[in-house]
């Protein structure tokens, strides 16, 4: 199998084996154990965390001299994220962020690395996001989590709570479905229970993220002192970026066995699309995704590149009337776009061949598709609504070169009345209710310290496979909410929850004290030795644990 590899965004393989106990817990822990009644003795739970969308420092391993800079590069110098560097030698800043968009090596002149341990996720440029760009190959990310998880097994000698923000999600569900593969059905669950106690899927893109394709076609910031089109150039060359492309809800992937019967030869992982996918609109997302205006004018003459520009590109246009064209999350994901995109925009031609390589042709599974839920005792999926959300962009040429040569002309926003989420689509990120079970009890109390006199439920809410849940409760003013979704029926063994926070912002929920209040709650919860309820009560906040 080709090496994948990645220096994107929100994905980050410098996993990082944290302690998930506290000394309270210890106490409630031995007590239980004293007992005999515990299942096993929640000390030796450790925690994983699979950090998102840049979110974990980068580092040089060569040396990079600079020129017209006070400032070089050298080993172990941070990359991403140092602001000094990047405000005073870009150009050199960036030979250690690109990589090729074919091949995703380094640039000849400079090589970076992710960096390790806690600090890799907290040691971080204060004022910008959260992180840096991690650089891996494909490979290690199935030998890298799966030694990390025997290590915590070794070192704490209990199972790992496991704890993934935003891309990191995909990361992890890569891992699965490679080990899925590699051992028996029956050894696989049985490795799951043994190594895995819960899975905390936090700001998930299950169908991905309509940003994107924005930061595909013109770029996004982020909030660093970049223009939008060195930002693209960023995104663009690292092939891991297209995990995060939005897709259909009706298009599954090739079976995930069928590797037994192809070994060794060529095979393209496509999606399949139901019948539901042709019949409805926009592949069940809000709106169509993607409008562009193309000109008349078509290959070099209309985007010539940098060193091309011996004629003015606007009068040329101004000769015809554009055609709009659209196209829905499915054409995304499955490259229409940038094939059609290819006669106006011959840097599509990198795009195209990383999706055909790295995720149409990978022998594990296409993840531009929608998975299941993991079989794993315990899965909370927690994600934040109510926040204006852009679910569509229209696009128009600029008349300048790659790699500003396309402009944002329109932004569409979920509809007022709709649930919202910030940067990754309502639809997206709940995507995981529906691993819940056929009946669920709904809860929604404030954010902060209540006393439960603002507390409302709905037991045995009816819930369809395939449909949305919705709660159909009040909200006082200016109160923020978290609604619980909590299976009341599932598969013996298992339970399966869904938080949504209102406000949460998508990058800094991972931040949040209500998220880490109600995460250690579930924890202590479990761990307590007369624990009667199925998930932790919600009738005061802080409230003791039954």
């Amino acid at each position: 199998m080709p090496p994948w590899r990645f220096r994107s965004g929100d994905l980050a393989c410098a996993m990082v084996i944290a302690v998930a106990t506290a000394t309270a817990a210890s106490v409630v822990v031995a007590a239980g154990a004293a007992d005999g009644e515990a299942e096993f003795d929640y000390r030796k739970l450790s925690g994983i965390i699979i950090p998102g969308f840049a979110s974990t420092q980068l580092r040089a391993w060569s040396v990079l001299d600079c020129p017209y800079s006070p400032f070089d590069f050298n080993p172990l110098d941070s990359v991403w994220l140092d602001s000094t560097k990047l405000f005073s030698a870009v150009n050199c800043w960036l030979k250690c962020m690109l990589l090729d968009p074919y091949n995703q090596t380094d640039h000849p002149e400079c090589k970076s690395r992710p960096d390790s341990g806690l600090s890799a996720i907290t040691e971080l440029d204060p004022g910008y996001i959260t992180g840096p760009l991690s650089s891996i190959w494909k490979e290690w990310v199935k030998w890298c989590v799966e030694l990390t998880f025997e290590i915590a097994l070794k070192l704490r000698g209990g199972p790992s709570l496991v704890f993934a923000h935003s891309m990191g999600n995909n990361v992890f569900r890569y891992f699965l479905e490679w080990l899925k593969l590699e051992i028996a059905p029956k050894h696989y669950i049985q490795w799951l229970d043994k190594h895995i106690h819960a899975y905390f899927a936090v700001g998930a893109p299950l169908l991905g993220s309509t940003e994107s394709v924005r930061a595909t076609l013109s770029g996004t910031t982020s909030g660093l002192p970049i223009t939008e089109g060195t930002a693209r150039l960023m995104f663009n060359s690292f092939a891991a970026s297209l995990w995060l492309l939005p897709f259909s809800k009706y298009c599954k992937a090739d079976n995930v066995y069928w590797k037994h019967f192809f070994e060794g030869k060529a095979h393209i992982n496509r999606q399949q699309c139901d019948e539901m996918e042709y019949s409805s609109d926009n592949s069940g997302w809000p709106t169509t995704l993607v409008s562009i205006e193309v000109p008349t004018v078509r290959g070099t003459d209309a985007y010539p590149s940098i060193m091309d520009i011996t004629e003015d590109i606007t009068s040329n246009m101004e000769c015809g009337k554009p055609t709009l064209l659209s196209f829905s999350a499915r054409e995304v994901s499955d490259g229409t776009l940038f094939k059609t995109m290819l006669d106006y925009d011959p840097q599509s031609k990198a795009l195209i061949h990383q999706l055909e390589k790295y995720y149409q042709g990978d022998p594990v599974l296409n993840p531009l598709t929608p998975w299941e839920r993991p079989p794993i005792k315990n899965v909370f999926c927690i994600y934040g609504i109510d926040t204006k959300t852009e679910v569509g962009y229209y696009f128009a040429p600029s008349g300048k070169p790659y790699p500003d040569n396309w402009i944002i002309t329109d932004v569409i926003y979920e509809f007022e009345r709709s649930l919202l989420s910030r940067q990754v689509s309502y639809n997206s990120l709940s995507w995981c209710k529906q691993w819940l079970g056929p009946k669920v009890n709904i809860t929604r109390t404030p954010q902060a310290e209540h006393d439960g006199s603002d507390l409302q439920t709905r037991m045995n809410a009816e819930h369809h496979h395939g449909e949305d849940l919705f709660p159909n409760m009040t909200r006082a003013p200016h109160v923020k909410y978290i609604t619980y979704y909590e299976d009341a029926e599932s598969i013996p063994g298992w339970r399966t929850a869904v938080w949504e926070l209102d406000k949460a912002n998508h990058r800094n929920i991972v931040r949040m004290p209500v998220v880490m209040r109600e995460l250690w709650l579930e924890m202590w919860h479990d761990m307590h030795p007369h624990s009667k309820s199925k998930f932790v009560t919600k009738v005061k906040q802080l409230s003791e644990v039954h």
